[in-house]
């Protein structure tokens, strides 16, 4: 087979195929397909909740499935809100799905009924597919051959009129979601042991001393995942240990992990790790934060020994912030 003669992109007037240009789309989205910013086609209830569903604006990369159109995506955009009516429900329970779809009927395969004035089409639809099975979360699960991506599936009650937000789950995803990662350690700086223990839950402290980094939370981000090490830790004295090791990003704190150290008679090294994952809400984006590793001793005064960081310990905080359409509306 001979190749598409003409290559994105060439002068001297030559014509571009549109599969060519598709081809370029593909390539801007890897391969991806989805929404392009994480608030970007939200579907949400009316402010005034009816029989409708609003569509809120953005963009999205939506795969062409038209048969031989391997390489191939469309790039579309909602420059204001669309509406689209959701049908009542009788004596059952119904779950519909909506979509954003590509109705192109002069891509190779496809049945699409033609526009009545091709220049302007329309070729991109919101689109419900009513009563799929409650399950669903593709739209390829219901209908594989088409070129469109899954926004959100509404579970409605029986005898429903009035859609509200609570029937309403988010399927979003992106097509190239952003994630940064931030590895920060601290090794052996220790001369003088620094203990954790002496302070007692709910109370805090940095532990160790000098654990604590200034971090840029990218304008982007909806959550993050934090893994704190405590490693080469020492317990000297002869007494059990016990308390609580955490994160904490600004005011955000992941779950507590805790350390349960018995004595035995000689001195012994333990590593910890901890973490979790945070949502990070709207103000905290663009601004810088310290990243700070902290502990605390159990509420249980019975536990007197202490750990201790010295010069053969070594911390770390690793953590990865994620750019995720299901989180951004905190």
């Amino acid at each position: 087979m001979a190749w598409d003669s003409v290559p994105w992109f060439t002068e001297g007037g030559a014509e571009h195929s549109s599969e060519v240009a598709r081809l370029l789309a593909y390539a801007a989205f890897s391969g991806s397909e989805g929404i392009i910013g994480a608030s970007d086609l939200q579907v949400k209830a009316l402010s005034t909740p009816g029989s409708k569903v609003q569509v809120t604006t953005g963009a999205c990369a939506i795969l062409n499935r038209a048969t031989g159109a391997k390489y191939q995506a469309y790039a579309a955009r909602l420059p204001s809100a669309d509406t689209v009516d959701i049908a009542a429900t009788g004596a059952a329970a119904r779950s519909d799905l909506i979509i954003a779809r590509i109705e192109n009927p002069y891509s190779y395969g496809e049945t699409w009924n033609q526009p009545a004035n091709p220049e302007v089409g329309p070729y991109v639809f919101t689109r419900v597919i009513s009563g799929v099975p409650k399950t669903t979360t593709r739209v390829k699960q219901v209908r594989a051959g088409d070129s469109a991506i899954t926004l959100a599936r509404i579970d409605i009650p029986a005898n429903t009129s009035t859609i509200t937000q609570s029937m309403i789950k988010d399927l979003r995803e992106m097509a190239n979601p952003r994630r940064r990662r931030v590895v920060r350690a601290l090794r052996g700086v220790w001369d003088t042991p620094d203990e954790v223990g002496n302070v007692r839950y709910p109370s805090k402290e940095e532990f160790p001393n000098g654990a604590r980094w200034d971090i840029e939370v990218p304008e982007w981000a909806t959550s993050a995942t934090i893994i704190a090490t405590w490693a080469g830790l020492d317990q000297r004295n002869a007494k059990d240990s016990y308390g609580h090791l955490w994160a904490q990003l600004g005011d955000l704190e992941t779950g507590l992990t805790n350390y349960h150290c018995d004595w035995t008679g000689s001195y012994q090294r333990y590593t910890f790790v901890g973490g979790g994952t945070i949502s990070i809400p709207s103000s905290m984006r663009g601004n810088v934060y310290d990243l700070v590793l902290v502990g605390a001793g159990a509420r249980d005064t019975a536990y007197t020994g202490v750990l201790e960081a010295d010069g053969g310990s070594t911390v770390f905080a690793d953590i990865e912030f994620v750019e995720d359409p299901t989180e951004d509306a905190i």
